[in-house]
């Protein structure tokens, strides 16, 4: 299932070893693991730990850099995405506006070393991290949410070329 996504990319002044193409792929798999068929939209930042720092400070009054940070339009189901996505949809655009998401690369960076991997496999994974974040999925709990969560971003990320632990 090919879904036209609209991505807005913002990079402030990195030098990233990553392509606008991955993380595209990275994003159209999500949106199709998860079933998700309508045209939609998603912007894109791509940072540093100051800059995440200060949009992590500014919306959730966290004072601290982080690697990744959602912004979802909705209040979505995990797994269960709405039959009808009319009332989602922008009117000027015909798009569902699935909303924000904010990487710092500089932290990518350092968790690929940390875990021993790839900086485009961490940008990758935190990318399909966040999109599952738009679409309703969460791990405040330790448990059962967290667990989901993990599978997900497991199997869509071995069914992408170049994420290979």
């Amino acid at each position: 299932m090919k879904t036209k996504i609209n991505i807005s990319y913002q990079c402030f002044d990195i030098k990233a070893p990553f392509t606008a193409s991955h993380i595209s792929k990275c994003i159209a798999a999500t949106l199709e693991a998860e079933k998700i068929g309508v045209p939609c939209e998603i912007n894109v930042l791509i940072t540093d730990d100051v800059g995440i720092h200060g949009v992590n400070l500014a919306s959730r009054q966290i004072d601290r850099p982080t690697d990744v940070l959602s912004f979802p339009m909705f209040q979505l189901q995990p797994g269960n995405p709405p039959t009808d996505w009319e009332e989602y949809k922008d009117p000027e655009t015909e798009l569902v506006p699935l909303g924000d998401m904010c990487i710092s690369l500089e932290r990518a960076k350092q968790q690929a070393k940390e875990f021993g991997h790839s900086v485009k496999r961490e940008v990758g994974y935190l990318t399909i991290h966040s999109v599952l974040h738009l679409l309703g999925y969460d791990h405040l709990d330790e448990g059962p949410m967290k667990k989901q969560m993990r599978e997900r971003e497991e199997a869509i990320a071995s069914s992408i070329p170049g994420m290979s632990r």
